[in-house]
């Protein structure tokens, strides 16, 4: 009998060899894609993505922004599939991101994206896949078969397959993501989000937090704890949670933390100082010097530069939410009512 979890255990601990297939077999799409974009010339880039992968875009819009200084926004896929707008796309980079490539709003918006004189870049674990297909280029990130409905490698192979792709863009060698798989084993190896899950194994609601490069991170560890173990999970920018919401953090709904090390863990640092003044239950990851009375703490590499390290910073709540869900007695690998590849219009 197979145990409850052990296909994610499995493909939490496979990212390592995930990351590194990318670094050695992957480099000629990103070099193929620079063409495109050269030739293109876009003005500005819109990323369309659904779930985990829209964390993943969110992540990806912070480095266009950052690295490339090009505006870049979030897709409304809707306006598209459902009220059926008919935007003028000349100048757009389009960039869908989705693990299988099979979700049909995406297929249908970056067709009609293309259409309407977007250059569009397919990201996705299909080579194969339909959206693949539909767009002027694919990037494969090499994932390989992921099997649990809760995407882990898929997620740290998108992650990293914008970084290169960013990287390259902006005439970048890529030399600083090639430690990042032996990293990861070190973070897969620690076990630093089994060791904490006992903690929160009877909760019921919690926040995630982070800035910057690290809020995709907190999304993607509320979505994670949510499909598992079936907890109310709110995820908030730093910046936010110092205003309304900070108001429902008590000793009953513990606040996890995504600091990095650098410009986003400084720029936290005033809503953890609140956090401590209010007595809230803290859970650092990172940074602890930014909260040294934290409840709980889950250290992470700080020789990691900030735009690379949300490849490792999930890992340890991927273990966390995986550890949870075995503890309150159910299976992350099929967790109830959810489908691997969302079919939404």
């Amino acid at each position: 009998m197979v145990e409850r979890g052990a296909t994610m255990a499995a493909e939490i601990a496979e990212q390592p060899r995930s990351l590194e297939r990318l670094l050695r077999e992957g480099r000629e799409q990103f070099a193929a894609a620079c063409r495109l974009i050269e030739q293109a010339d876009p003005r500005f880039v819109l990323l369309a993505a659904r779930g985990t992968s829209d964390h993943a875009a969110l992540y990806a819009k912070y480095l266009i922004e950052t690295r490339l200084g090009l505006p870049a926004g979030l897709v409304s896929a809707s306006t598209l599939t459902v009220y059926g707008s008919e935007p003028r796309y000349d100048g757009v980079l389009w960039i869908a991101l989705s693990q299988s490539g099979g979700s049909p709003d995406l297929v249908e918006s970056t067709e009609s994206a293309r259409s309407a004189g977007a250059t569009t870049i397919a990201m996705t674990n299909a080579a194969g896949s339909p959206l693949a297909q539909v767009a002027d280029l694919h990037i494969d990130v090499m994932a390989g078969p992921e099997r649990a409905v809760a995407a882990t490698k898929s997620y740290t192979s998108e992650l990293l397959a914008s970084w290169l792709l960013i990287n390259a863009w902006a005439g970048g060698d890529g030399i600083p993501a090639m430690a990042l798989p032996e990293h990861a084993q070190a973070v897969v190896e620690q076990g630093a989000g089994l060791e904490v899950a006992p903690r929160y194994r009877f909760v019921e609601r919690l926040v995630t937090t982070g800035r910057g490069f690290a809020y995709p991170t907190a999304r993607e560890a509320a979505l994670k704890l949510m499909e598992t173990s079936y907890l109310a999970a709110h995820a908030f920018s730093s910046a936010d949670l110092m205003h309304g919401p900070l108001a429902m953090i008590d000793e009953d709904r513990p606040v996890i933390a995504v600091v990095p090390f650098g410009a986003g863990g400084a720029a936290m640092q005033p809503v953890l100082d609140r956090l401590g003044e209010r007595g809230a239950d803290l859970l650092v990851e990172g940074d602890i010097s930014r909260a040294p009375n934290a409840a709980a703490h889950i250290p992470l590499p700080d020789d990691v530069a900030e735009d690379l390290a949300p490849v490792l910073q999930i890992i340890p709540l991927q273990q966390l939410a995986y550890a949870m869900a075995i503890a309150r007695g159910y299976d992350p690998d099929a967790p109830r009512g959810l489908r691997k590849v969302t079919e939404t219009l």
